[in-house]
């Protein structure tokens, strides 16, 4: 099974439209979003789009109601941070970096830790956990991109959007 790991769309709907085409081909069951999804338009787009398992982060520029979460049944709301049990996988999740040591805190035996908010794809490791940003599906300061990530195996596979 592959999760998508998208972060800071900032509305740009154009995007998430070919983030979806290229992901139709992919065996992906769930979609990790770090934040900065921003309006309701979007969150609604990007939950009626893909119909299987989100996991959302509050990002720090959201615009949308907490309560529109409410609507959609398969986004797993996390707010700030969070951590979830991915295939052979303990993951956390968060938008800004600031929130790593928190998840650190918090569970000592992390695998992988999913953040955003410098819109820059960047891999590295704290203490044992390999941390990804997928960099920015909205294209903000960077070219768009996403991760692929198989949750079988933890290879993970970076991939630009032209």
């Amino acid at each position: 099974m592959k999760v998508a790991i998208i972060s800071d769309l900032h509305d740009n709907l154009a995007t998430l439209d070919i983030f979806f085409k290229m992901i139709a081909t992919e065996d992906i069951n769930k979609i990790i979003c770090c934040g900065d999804v921003t309006n309701s338009e979007t969150l609604k787009k990007l939950a009626t789009t893909f119909n299987q398992e989100i996991y959302l982060i509050k990002g720090n520029a959201e615009i949308y109601l907490e309560s529109d979460l409410k609507k959609y049944k398969n986004i797993n709301y996390l707010n700030r941070f969070g951590i979830c049990q991915l295939g052979n996988f303990k993951a956390g999740l968060c938008h800004e970096p600031a929130f790593i040591k928190d998840i650190l805190n918090q569970e000592k035996n992390i695998d992988f830790i999913f953040y955003g908010h410098t819109h820059k794809p960047w891999q590295s490791m704290k203490n044992k956990a390999i941390l990804i940003n997928p960099g920015t599906l909205g294209g903000v300061f960077q070219k768009p991109s996403f991760a692929i990530w198989d949750d079988i195996s933890g290879k993970i596979k970076l991939k630009l959007i032209h």
